[in-house]
């Protein structure tokens, strides 16, 4: 009896992570199963299996991977799902199952840009009385709370579905989902007024333009940090890099 394909659990929800599916599932000896947190209405198709929703915290994570025979976790979960990687990392521990990260680099600033590194939503917020009046709120659907208290600013706030209360009185939303354009995203901030853009440092192409556009507007920009991983761990720039990890494991031929 030939033994059982090598299964890997990608820990999903971002564009990364649709293509690592995608490039494992081609591959007819890996079984690839992709959990999505369930956070976002149409997370879109995935290749491979699909589960979605929590474990459980770390325990759950690890009695998952024992019961459905995972030989690798990958970690493609968006850089700000803190709470995500903390219970992979202690997951992989506990079970001696590998744990490989990736996360596309983040952003940098350029000449011209008039960015403020924060490290915190909270620090964000108290950063903007500063800075102006008119705000663009690029930090997801979750976390408005850090701003409710601001009722003297107004906001515009996009995300990818409707964003939860509470939130400052004065608030705009605009639904819409990535890849944004330059022309695009500087059309919404004259549109709009915007004297201050926030945003995470999500990295990535498809929501930079609208560094691009606020450097061209003179635009103050307030850029929250990433958390750090977890000790032990670093991340891998890209899908290449993965392949090559879970191949050099033995778990990914081509």
């Amino acid at each position: 009896m030939s033994p059982p394909s090598p299964h890997v659990l990608i820990l999903g929800g971002t564009a990364e992570a649709r293509t690592l599916a995608a490039a494992l599932a081609a591959r007819p000896v890996v079984r690839v199963t992709t959990s999505l947190a369930g956070r976002v209405a149409r997370p879109g198709t995935v290749d491979g299996n699909l589960r979605v929703g929590g474990f459980g915290g770390a325990q759950g994570l690890a009695d998952w991977l024992r019961e459905h025979r995972v030989d690798a976790v990958v970690d493609a979960t968006h850089p700000f799902a803190e709470s995500i990687t903390a219970n992979a990392a202690t997951a992989a521990e506990a079970t001696g199952i590998p744990l490989v990260v990736l996360r596309r680099p983040g952003w940098r600033p350029a000449p011209g840009d008039r960015w403020h590194p924060v490290p915190s939503l909270d620090a964000a917020a108290a950063a903007l009385p500063g800075l102006g009046r008119r705000v663009f709120l690029t930090t997801g659907r979750l976390g408005l709370a850090a701003f409710a208290h601001l009722t003297d600013l107004h906001f515009v706030v996009r995300s990818v579905d409707p964003p939860e209360p509470p939130m400052p009185p004065h608030t705009e939303v605009i639904l819409a989902r990535g890849p944004f354009t330059e022309d695009g995203e500087l059309a919404l901030l004259r549109e709009h007024r915007v004297d201050v853009l926030v945003t995470k440092d999500s990295g990535g192409e498809a929501t930079a333009a609208k560094l691009t556009a606020a450097r061209g507007l003179g635009l103050s920009v307030v850029v929250v940090r990433r958390p750090p991983l977890p000790d032990g761990l670093t991340a891998l720039p890209g899908v290449v890099d993965v392949l090559e990890r879970l191949t050099r494991l033995g778990l990914a031929p081509a």
